[in-house]
């Protein structure tokens, strides 16, 4: 079995006492420890011990700290100072945390907050390697996690994802439907210190108004009709972990300002509960709308875009992106010909250049949609046009809406025409419901309460 190495926290304090004494107490909470009297000696060690934490006094002979400092910022982010300070230079220890240390601790030290501190140290190494493999990862492969393209574009969007993840702050994902907020939600939990507690998502369109509040918050027993016992609710279950609300712009307005308050103050209370419960949940929101319009529009509460706003990332459509299709198509044919049991090895050059001509409405999903079936279809080691659907013509860039509406005859109810026409403009849109609320001149949430409906009502999708 393999040994684990221990983090190792390397000790610069002149005082002898205190520096025996935070020697033998980190050394008792499982870290490899060393100290040094003076700068110059710390030098020595660092160079030598080579440790993960340099944990300094303000004030050190020959080197002071703010100089020490300065020196182990040159190695880089795999070190991470904490100044030790006394009261009265606060504010030094405070421009200290500006020119890269990463926290402070007034003397005398308390003790409790230190082993804390330590660990979130910890947590930040781990994700800070996890970020050094991804990197590579993007070198050799394309792929930040699960994300995949190597464009100007997604690099922008990856590295927002580093400076966001080890923090706690919340994040707003804008983007076109298809184009992965999900993917980036997901890679920000994981690369958090947050990553083994849940990770919750909830889409705010696909749950009626009158269950979405029940759904975010809860309920006791008896808190409407339908409610036979308590249930917890998404803050809940996603306690100490992670919460992605998908189409945020879409949530009531009421269930808005709620939404706000928890994040205010972070506690929340069930329906027909009473007591207020604490709740740690990071949130991560998306919506398929500029979200600056949506708050113009009273779609989303100013406010509540202010507080989801901490860190912002606009995720680019696929035709913006055009480079990264070859990257994603070899991504796809890799990952379905694993699932499904097939060997295509690569994708022929007549039609690589009809897939890469192609407009991509429905963004990466559509094109995911595509390759697995194309993965499929195909006769033999290689996807060739013929083995792609009529959605992608290169002569046309996107395939034309078909004709008019076959079975309309006097006697065809509205709700069966309308049926019949949300029918073949999502066919048109290849199941792309944002793009075929767009065509249709209605709002995604209304379409979706078409569809809704339809599933109850049988006369609606007689034809």
């Amino acid at each position: 079995m393999p040994t684990v190495t221990r983090e190792r926290v390397l000790v610069v304090e002149d005082d002898a006492a205190a520096r025996v004494g935070l020697e033998q107490l980190i050394r008792s909470w499982g870290f490899d420890v060393e100290a040094a009297a003076d700068g110059e000696q710390a030098l020595e060690r660092i160079a030598s011990f080579q440790p993960g934490i340099v944990l300094t006094d303000l004030v050190v002979p020959k080197i002071g700290g703010l100089d020490l400092l300065h020196k182990v910022a040159e190695l880089g982010e795999h070190v991470t100072t904490v100044i030790l300070t006394a009261q009265g230079t606060i504010e030094t220890a405070v421009e200290a945390i500006k020119q890269g240390a990463y926290d402070y601790l007034t003397k005398p030290v308390d003790l409790p907050r230190l082993q804390i501190l330590l660990g979130k140290i910890i947590e930040r190494h781990q994700t800070l390697r996890e970020v050094r493999v991804l990197r590579r990862q993007l070198s050799e492969y394309g792929q930040f996690g699960a994300l995949v393209g190597n464009s100007a574009e997604m690099r922008k969007i990856y590295h927002v994802i580093e400076q966001a993840a080890p923090t706690n702050a919340s994040v707003l994902i804008s983007g076109e439907s298809g184009t992965g907020k999900e993917l980036v939600a997901q890679t920000i939990h994981q690369l958090s210190s947050r990553a083994s507690a849940p990770y919750v998502p909830i889409n705010c369109v696909a749950i009626p108004d009158m269950l979405l509040e029940s759904e975010l918050f809860g309920h006791e027993k008896g808190a409407f009709t339908g409610a036979v016992e308590r249930r917890p609710g998404c803050f809940e279950i996603a306690d100490h972990g992670t919460l992605f609300l998908d189409e945020i712009a879409e949530m009531t307005p009421p269930t808005q300002v709620k939404l706000l308050r928890v994040l205010q103050e972070r506690t929340f209370r069930r329906l027909g509960g009473r007591n207020e419960q604490a709740v740690d949940v990071r949130i991560i929101a998306a919506t398929n709308v500029d979200p600056q319009t949506a708050v113009k529009e009273a779609k989303l509460r100013e406010d509540l875009y202010y507080r989801l706003n901490v860190f912002e990332i606009q995720l680019p459509s696929l035709r913006d992106r055009k480079s990264d299709v070859p990257l994603l198509i070899e991504h796809f044919v890799n990952e379905y010909n694993e699932r499904h049991g097939r060997s295509v090895a690569a994708v022929e050059p007549h039609a690589m250049s009809v897939l890469c001509a192609y407009s991509w409405p429905g963004n990466v999903r559509e094109l995911r949609n595509v390759i697995e079936r194309a993965t499929i279809v195909a006769n033999g080691h290689f996807i060739t046009a013929d083995d792609l659907p009529r959605l992608v013509d290169v002569g046309r860039g996107t395939a034309p809406l078909p004709g008019p509406v076959r079975g309309l005859k006097p006697g065809t109810t509205v709700a069966q025409a309308e049926w019949q026409l949300i029918e073949v403009t999502l066919q048109h849109t290849s199941g792309n419901k944002t793009r075929a609320a767009e065509l249709l001149g209605i709002s995604l949430k209304t379409l979706h309460n078409k569809l809704n409906r339809v599933k109850d009502d049988e006369n609606a999708i007689t034809t």
